[in-house]
């Protein structure tokens, strides 16, 4: 009878309890789930330990709570979930190597054979390499190849010295218009004083022997 007991237990026991694979990458965060309902059970007590769940409490307990009062062994183990909605998913933070393993959750359900119990088995793999970012290249014949954004702001640089160029080129134009066309305007103005008497003194003349004529 003993016998027969202990195989029933254990049938009970398997039949409530559960196991689920989770990957995680070395040197990054990584959850294992575990939720109840809480609108049926409301809140309730809860572990989570190293190793497959027992038949009471849980083997090497990492993290507890008896609805109000949260124990953690490190810091490294984390609640991220909303706990008051039956979200007890285990967070380990920088997950490492030696963290495979199983884990195993257990909620404490009133009633006999009803805890939640649910076994994690942790797979920890390589976090990829960032492939770095490079610039498109386009290769030439002959010429050495430079990448696309060298040459886009060699063309640019090219251009505004062109611009430039022609800037200075045509500023010096002008200063030299403007310079020789006021040279003309002195010139002029030069020597239209100087005509300007004689012409007066050659009217006076006229004017003079005009007068004398008509008297004589």
């Amino acid at each position: 009878m003993p016998g027969l007991f202990y195989f029933c237990l254990s049938i009970l026991t398997q039949v409530s309890s559960s196991t689920v694979e989770v990957t995680g990458l070395v040197g990054h965060n990584v959850t294992l789930p575990c939720r109840y309902d809480t609108q049926t059970h409301s809140v309730l007590s809860f572990c989570w330990g190293r190793g497959m769940v027992p038949k009471s409490q849980c083997s090497r307990t990492i993290l507890s709570s008896d609805g109000t009062v949260l124990t953690m062994k490190s810091s490294r183990f984390q609640l991220w979930g909303r706990v008051s909605g039956g979200d007890v998913s285990l967070t380990i933070l920088d997950a490492q190597w030696s963290d495979a393993g199983v884990y195993g959750c257990r909620v404490e359900i009133p009633g006999w054979f009803n805890d939640l119990k649910l076994n994690t088995h942790l797979l920890m793999e390589e976090a990829p390499d960032e492939q770095p970012v490079t610039p498109d290249w386009r290769p030439t014949v002959g010429v050495s190849q430079v990448p696309v954004l060298a040459l886009d702001v060699i063309g640019i640089a090219s251009t505004e010295e062109k611009l430039k160029a022609f800037l200075e080129v045509g500023n010096i134009g002008r200063v030299a218009a403007l310079f020789f066309f006021a040279i003309i305007i002195i010139l002029i103005f030069a020597f239209g004083r100087r005509l300007l008497p004689k012409r007066k003194l050659q009217d006076v003349n006229i004017s003079t022997a005009e007068n004398i004529y008509e008297v004589l």
